[in-house]
């Protein structure tokens, strides 16, 4: 899918917009990138490939720091700035308006997020502490949201793995994976079922908790047997992080 490029005006310079459409769309999810990478983040994509079939368009915000070529992420406050000038500038469609990213991208999703008026956050490898220092926990932007929040975490992510956020905290557990959301090559389950609990877990929360009826049951079974996901959903690794109220054992905070 080719999606539909836009660079927008931000208090911080020039950032970019790059639409990935549902035919037709029940909800947006508007994602940003980390401090270390860009829109092209494989997690970030893997949600831009599969999700417009289930009627949710992904809008990913390139940041103006990264725009501009620069290697180092500037202050959370002027990412926050950024990422309030991109929802701004979003179609006004009356849809369920998502919000979220990945790392640092998390967190301006989640300071921004009411502000904003979303009706949901999701936070793809949320940096819960600096990795070794569990005392300089982030959980309060968390909180801070004050919107429906799935965390969807590396089991073995140094910047907090899921036994370290607290039960208030919906979680999804990526099994094995790192910060990155990536699996050892040795691993028991593959980087395709890794992605594939990714997309699974994020369109059974947008239907349950943040759009709800909007989405539907249909585009829900729709997603449980397309490519993207339908073999991985199948298996045990999958059946065990992805299942029914709170997305199965990995959702919740079960696996401690």
């Amino acid at each position: 899918m080719e999606p539909i490029e836009e660079l927008i005006d931000t208090p911080r310079g020039e950032g970019r917009l790059l639409t990935y459409a549902a035919d037709k769309p029940a909800a947006v999810l508007l994602l940003s990138h980390g401090a270390g990478g860009g829109v092209d983040a494989p997690d970030l994509m893997a949600l831009a490939e599969a999700l417009p079939r289930q009627g949710v368009s992904v809008v990913l915000f390139e940041q103006p720091w990264r725009r501009a070529g620069r290697k180092v992420a500037t202050p959370p406050p002027t990412l926050d700035e950024a990422f309030l000038a991109a929802a701004a500038a979003l179609p006004r469609t009356g849809l369920p308006l998502i919000v979220g990213g990945r790392s640092a991208g998390a967190r301006s999703a989640a300071r921004t997020a009411l502000q904003i008026g979303a009706s949901g956050c999701l936070a793809l490898s949320f940096p819960l502490h600096p990795p070794g220092r569990p005392d300089k926990s982030r959980v309060a932007e968390l909180h801070g949201a004050e919107v429906t929040t799935l965390v969807v975490q590396g089991e073995r992510d140094t910047f907090g793995s899921p036994a370290e956020f607290p039960d208030d905290v919906d979680v999804c557990v990526i099994p094995f994976a790192d910060h990155s959301l990536k699996v050892p090559k040795r691993a028991p389950i593959g980087q395709d079922e890794a992605w594939a609990i990714v997309i699974e877990a994020t369109l059974e929360w947008i239907v349950r908790e943040a759009a709800g009826a909007a989405v539907g049951n249909e585009a829900a079974g729709a997603a449980v047997g397309n490519e993207a996901a339908g073999a991985a959903v199948g298996n045990e690794a999958a059946g065990a992080a992805v299942g029914n109220e709170a997305a199965g054992a990995a959702v919740g905070n079960d696996p401690r």
